[in-house]
């Protein structure tokens, strides 16, 4: 009876310590001027590391949103589209203890989403679907030329005043974020004010990546980079890319590849976008040396290729 006594009051006690530790130390979660750690991390130079989810379980969930990364990607180009299954894995992503101990309501790991349809369909009800869900930003894939780069940039923001500075291009959402005003934390008021496209808004916590997987996309890169504010990493895809050149079959047309490619790198490094592409433990240093800021790893226990790449970086 006596331990039994002990062990209530020392349950107690832990119990009060954290009830302490939530209301005096951050018991009003700081929110701080990005929620979104992966913009906050590019706007300030650094380079970045994601991975996408091979387990989208909740399990998978609660594993990514306490990984070592800065963002975790959900497919839904190459995997089934499934909303409420990406609904789910964005609440196992939150640990509340992390929010209590870190003070903030930003989350550790930043969840993006893949969409599956190319830039030439302009389907804007799925970037509106993925982003009232919650999604801090949207991979694109197969963006070709400036109108469709703008369309999707249109796609992922709500209309501004036509005086604003910012006002193009003209914001094409639609208005009801009580789902994503509720996951990130904060009124849906706060929300409208912060869910725009960086850094085409300074303050903005929308990360949009954009696939550059074809020819016409590498003849168009300048144009699309000069054109069109809004985006905040560019991606040459290079299998895709071999596939456009016919370097799949053809293995010698790789170097056509290679200069479209390194045609993309130079205009990121020009026009200040980050560019990102895969990477692993063997190629990390040296993508990073290259001026890649936005490396996707292979999703491993110990991310290996991120321990290095961050000792690189540093």
């Amino acid at each position: 009876m006596t331990i039994g006594s002990e062990s209530v009051r020392f349950t107690g006690i832990r119990l009060a310590a954290l009830l302490f530790v939530a209301t005096s130390v951050a018991g009003q979660p700081s929110t701080p001027r990005h929620l979104n750690k992966t913009i906050e991390r590019l706007e300030a130079g650094e380079v970045v590391f994601g991975t996408f989810a091979s387990d989208k379980s909740p399990s998978g969930g609660a594993f990514y949103g306490g990984a070592p990364v800065d963002f975790v990607i959900y497919d839904m180009e190459h995997e089934p589209i499934d909303f409420v299954g990406f609904r789910t894995f964005l609440q196992f992503m939150l640990d509340r203890r992390q929010i209590v101990q870190k003070g903030s309501i930003q989350p550790e790991v930043t969840p993006l989403i893949r969409l599956p349809f190319y830039g030439r369909e302009r389907n804007h009800w799925l970037i509106k679907q993925a982003l009232d869900i919650g999604a801090f930003g949207i991979v694109f894939p197969h963006v070709s030329n400036v109108e469709e780069a703008r369309s999707i940039v249109s796609g992922a923001r709500y209309p501004h005043p036509a005086a604003a500075p910012d006002a193009e291009p003209e914001g094409m959402r639609g208005y009801a974020p009580g789902i994503a005003s509720r996951y990130w934390g904060l009124s849906m008021a706060e929300y409208a004010g912060r869910a725009d496209t960086w850094p085409l808004d300074p303050n903005g916590d929308i990360l949009l990546i954009l696939l550059i997987e074809n020819q016409e996309g590498i003849e168009n890169i300048e144009a699309i980079a000069r054109e069109v504010k809004g985006i905040g990493v560019l991606v040459p895809s290079p299998v895709d890319l071999a596939m456009s050149y016919g370097a799949v079959a053809d293995p010698a047309r790789q170097p056509f590849v290679d200069a479209a490619i390194q045609k993309v790198v130079d205009v990121c490094r020009s026009s200040g976008i980050p560019c990102g592409t895969l990477a692993n433990k063997e190629n990390v240093v040296e993508l990073i040396r290259k001026g890649y800021r936005f490396l996707i790893v292979p999703t491993e226990r110990e991310f290996e290729a991120v321990r290095i790449g961050r000792g690189i970086a540093r």
